[in-house]
């Protein structure tokens, strides 16, 4: 006897039945897929209908399974943005911290310029200044107040020349090498500046107390004639700074004058400019004894 799997379907009418069945099935079938083919190509608008309700059918189910799919996606955001805003902050504080820091170097150049352009200016004056350079250190430490220049005998600079910034006074120079100098603050106990009132003719002396502020001493003594606010320029005595800059602002009177604070402060000062002494001749009879020292 022959396997099931072998044997025809000859020997079964109602095999055969059903395989002419599944034949006439599948034709028609394919005919009906030839059909809609066919039509789809020619118009396609035909089935525009049948597509649309069987979307409406389905875009229930859809429109759940959007949501369910929104919803868990922004369930593991809120999750996962939880662990990670710890990192987030850190990070933002980074930035809000260099965006300071670049805004402070931003309002450094701001300010540099400024001082830049206030020394061109003093270029278009009559004096021409003999060295621009900056103030490269100070001592803060010791009793005495100095402060050191980028410039040297290379450029020209010699002992006894004025410093000055565009605000106004700084010292004058004290000792001089090759490449750097020392200038004398006039600040220091050993700085007397010829000096007079901005208004009128009321002359003094400013003197350097080591403290950081002047102390403005009358000439002529009796009725103290200064107020708080009063503005000391150079009245060019001594010969070493021209008459007119200025100098200090008084902030109280004393019986003899008063204490003046610096308008320039080296503190604050970048650039300065060196300029040539006013008048070499008078210099040489008005030199104190630290610069006579110095000299011999």
């Amino acid at each position: 006897m022959a396997p099931t799997s072998s044997r025809r379907s000859g020997y079964s009418r109602r095999a055969q039945y059903n395989l002419f069945t599944g034949y006439v099935i599948a034709g028609v079938g394919a005919l009906i897929g030839a059909i809609l083919l066919a039509l789809s190509f020619f118009q396609p608008q035909l089935f525009g209908g049948l597509r649309g309700a069987a979307q409406d059918g389905i875009s229930p189910a859809t429109q759940t399974a959007s949501t369910v799919r929104t919803g868990s996606k922004g369930f593991w955001d809120t999750i996962s943005g939880y662990y990670r805003a710890g990192s987030k902050n850190a990070a933002l504080k980074r930035e809000m911290e260099i965006a300071r820091i670049r805004l402070a170097e931003a309002d450094a150049v701001k300010q540099e310029n400024v001082q830049l352009k206030g020394l061109l200016n003093l270029k278009d004056a009559e004096t021409e200044p003999v060295a621009v350079a900056r103030l490269v250190g100070s001592s803060a430490s010791s009793t005495r107040r100095f402060a050191y220049l980028g410039a040297g005998s290379n450029d020209g600079v010699e002992i006894g020349m004025p410093v000055r910034s565009p605000r106004g006074v700084i010292g004058r120079i004290l000792e001089v090498s090759s490449g750097s100098s020392r200038v004398l603050l006039l600040t220091d106990t050993e700085s007397i500046l010829p000096v007079r009132r901005s208004k009128d003719e009321v002359v003094a002396f400013a003197e350097g107390r080591g403290d950081g502020l002047i102390r403005i001493r009358l000439i002529n003594l009796g009725i103290n004639p200064l107020k708080p606010g009063d503005v000391f320029v150079t009245s060019g005595a001594g010969g070493y700074y021209p008459p007119g800059i200025a100098v200090a602002i008084l902030t109280e009177t004393t019986d003899d004058g008063g204490v003046a604070r610096i308008i320039s402060d080296p503190a604050a000062t970048g650039y300065v400019s060196v300029e040539p002494i006013y008048e070499p001749e008078a210099v040489l009879g008005a030199e104190t004894p630290i610069e006579r020292e110095l000299t011999d």
